[in-house]
């Protein structure tokens, strides 16, 4: 549909406007009348014309102050308005663009032009408005996504740049055009050169260029930058006369991508380089070695006491441990920097963490494997003083193995391989020390290796044995309970004690199904001595102390019971003290629903670790054990002896029993006895026994009522 202009006379002569009217009319266009500039202004309120021709002289308001006030009105400024007069003077056109006017017409009005005249001014507003709006929308455009542009003058070094160009590049105020330097004076002195050798070859070669930069603002702060420059027009010889810039903002992508880099490269606890990153670090060292002839060294750190601390303490600890802990390495290793050459491309040294308490740390240009077994020693050396974790001072300890290139490996893999053995030698060697790799420790690492894969088809495969050892009463020497050890039946190196390969458990997670396996196997056990009509005694399970946390617990004693018909009081379970340090709530909450079922609790090697006594009143247990390590040398020093005695007289000022472990001679039962301890066990009275032969200590038991009773 044809939609017509719409035209706004104003005009006083009343003549003048049917003549102007009816000419428009002819030429298709809808006008409109006013008498005055107070009418008109009224009328392009309600309704604003696409142009208005407007009469210079007029009562009430003259054609200069209704001009003047039709650009006021919303949407007037860009209205064309064409002024009528008689008058031919100077000042009278000055006066009439000083107001806003779009051209004038001189009367008498030539009335064949002047269809043409309006046709051509509405072209024309068309044209600017457009423009305009496209200038409008290009700005809106830059404005949100961070971009502007500029164009380049090469000539007489002119560069026009758009207001958002301006903004990027940290100026105040804008200005039509300024010299290359001035706007460019904001880019980075780092990247300044790099971006005028860049500006050079494109007028030399009249090709245009991408890049990347940063633009230093007046705060101080940094701003990251894309330019995608273009050659528009060239000279005769071929070379730029003009170049054309769009530049973006791209400081927001710069971030994320360096957050991302972050997460894929850096451990976030510590803030170190993970293993990705480690070895890509240690590819470009083992490059440059290779080139320049050179020695690398590998060392695997392990910490001796992060899972002792972590448990007892708790996962916050554990995690403020590490990062004091990677502080503690990378201070060692900045202390003395006497390995690398100042020339050396790769960083003399660089820190990870690989996961969990394992660290690992690549020197480059080693002279020799003594220089490497000197910052290996300064390394345990720093890990071996104690450190505070949350407000309690521990001793953490680390252990440390050692590969060097080329001797020891030629890739990565080998490297890293040869290293991790030599760490574990050095926690078998009694930790807190390192070990250089030799080519001998393979064998042991494969059977370490095959030991833990062994140990984990164990369990299915029934190899776990209970021996069990009887506690004794002190005063009449008849067996009142027994202790569940545990030992596995290797099908090549036969019957092992726990010391071969409960450590290899913990470090394999086996300990709480092991557990588990134990609970279940006693109150089986118990079951089948009394079907055989023996006397049975409670029998002690040793759990982890993280077993303790674990709320399936009780669920899980409760079925065994119910699946063999033993009563609780069959059954009882021992853990270290250092339950009550980690989460001891919940222990004391699960101890609780233990107890209430009529499992009785006792704390092992009491003595040996950390105990609060304000949680131990809490703690349902029944007895203490003292450790072996106090009862050894019980009778011939004093301090072990006062040791026991207190132990056993706090044990009785809180109702406690107290079993002494580890007892083997005369004198040493004859001091519990005088000091009033309860219970004892140890080879004084039996070994560890298999259960066929403690169901004959249970027959020498006399004749009195079982404590089991079958369901």
């Amino acid at each position: 549909m044809n939609i017509k202009a719409s035209i706004l006379v104003v005009d006083d002569d009343a003549g003048g406007r049917r003549l102007t009217r009816a000419t428009l009319h002819r030429a298709g266009f809808e006008v409109r009348e006013a008498g005055d500039g107070q009418a008109a202004l009224d009328s392009m309120r309600q309704d604003m014309p696409d142009l208005v021709l407007l009469d210079v002289s007029m009562p009430l308001m003259d054609g200069f102050t209704a001009c003047a006030e039709l650009r006021r009105l919303p949407g007037g400024g860009g209205v064309p308005v064409v002024m009528m007069t008689g008058l031919d003077d100077t000042q009278s056109i000055e006066r009439a663009f000083e107001v806003g006017a779009t051209d004038f017409i001189t009367k008498p009005i030539n009335w064949a032009v002047l269809p043409h005249r309006v046709r051509y001014m509405l072209r024309a507003s068309s044209a600017i408005n457009d423009l305009q709006q496209n200038q409008r929308r290009l700005s809106n455009a830059q404005r949100i996504g961070e971009m502007g542009d500029w164009e380049w003058q090469l000539r007489d070094d002119n560069l026009a740049p758009s207001p958002q160009a301006w903004r990027i590049f940290g100026h105040d105020e804008p200005v039509p055009r300024m010299s290359s330097a001035e706007f460019f004076a904001a880019v980075h002195a780092e990247d300044a050169e790099r971006l005028r050798q860049a500006c050079q070859r494109a007028v030399a070669n009249a090709e245009g260029f991408a890049i990347d930069h940063r633009v230093l603002l007046a705060d101080g702060s940094l701003r990251h930058v894309h330019q995608q420059v273009e050659v528009i027009e060239r000279q005769v010889d071929g070379s730029a006369l003009r170049l054309a810039g769009a530049v973006h903002d791209i400081t927001r992508r710069k971030d994320a991508e360096e957050q991302i880099r972050r997460l894929a490269y850096y451990d976030p606890l510590t803030g170190l380089p993970n293993r990705l990153l480690f070895v890509e670090q240690l590819s470009k060292a083992l490059a440059q070695a290779e080139r320049q002839k050179r020695q690398v060294a590998i060392m695997f750190i392990d910490l001796d006491n992060f899972k002792r601390v972590n448990d007892t303490l708790g996962h916050k600890a554990g995690d403020e441990l590490l990062r004091l802990a990677s502080t503690r390495l990378g201070s060692a290793l900045r202390a003395q920097d006497s390995l690398s050459r100042p020339c050396s491309e790769q960083p003399p040294h660089s820190i990870a963490r690989l996961g969990g308490d394992e660290f690992i740390v690549l020197l480059t240009d080693v002279q020799s494997p003594e220089n490497a077994a000197c910052v290996a020693q300064r390394l345990v050396n720093t890990l071996g003083e104690p450190l505070t974790v949350q407000g309690t001072e521990v001793f953490v300890g680390g252990s440390v193995g050692v590969a060097m290139y080329p001797a020891d490996g030629n890739d990565i893999d080998t490297l890293l391989m040869n290293a991790d053995t030599a760490m574990y030698r050095a926690k078998a060697a009694g930790r807190g020390g390192f070990q250089l790799y030799d080519r001998s420790m393979n064998a042991r690492a494969l059977d370490r290796l095959r030991m833990e894969t062994r140990l984990r088809r164990a369990l299915e495969r029934n190899e776990f044995v209970l021996h069990y050892q009887p506690r004794v009463d002190v005063v009449n020497g008849s067996i009142v309970g027994a202790e569940a050890l545990i030992r596995w039946q290797h099908p090549d190196r036969g019957l092992l004690p726990p010391g071969e390969f409960i450590k290899l458990a913990e470090d394999a997670g086996l300990v709480i199904p092991i557990g588990e396996w134990a609970i279940r196997t006693v109150c089986k056990q118990n079951a089948e001595w009394f079907a055989a009509g023996l006397c049975t005694v409670p029998v002690a399970v040793n759990l982890a102390s993280t077993h303790l946390r674990e709320r399936g617990l009780p669920a899980l004693v409760a079925q065994a019971l119910e699946d063999h018909h033993v009563p609780a009081s069959c059954l009882e379970i021992e853990v270290t003290e250092s339950i009550l340090l980690a989460d001891p709530e919940i222990s004391i909450a699960i101890a609780t629903q233990l107890a209430e079922m009529g499992v009785q609790l006792s704390i092992d090697d009491f003595g040996t670790g950390y105990s609060s006594l304000a949680y131990l009143k809490k703690l349902p247990i029944s007895a203490l054990k003292i450790d072996r390590s106090f009862v050894r040398d019980l009778v011939t020093d004093p301090d072990d002896e006062a040791i026991v005695s207190a132990i056993i007289a706090l044990a009785h000022s809180l109702k406690l029993k107290v079993v002494a472990e580890g007892v083997e001679t005369q004198d040493q039962l004859a001091f519990l006895q005088a000091m009033n301890c309860d219970e004892y066990q140890g080879f004084l009275s039996s070994r560890a026994v298999d259960p066929k032969e403690f169901g004959l200590l249970l027959q020498r038991l006399p004749q009195i009522q079982p404590i089991l009773v079958l369901a």
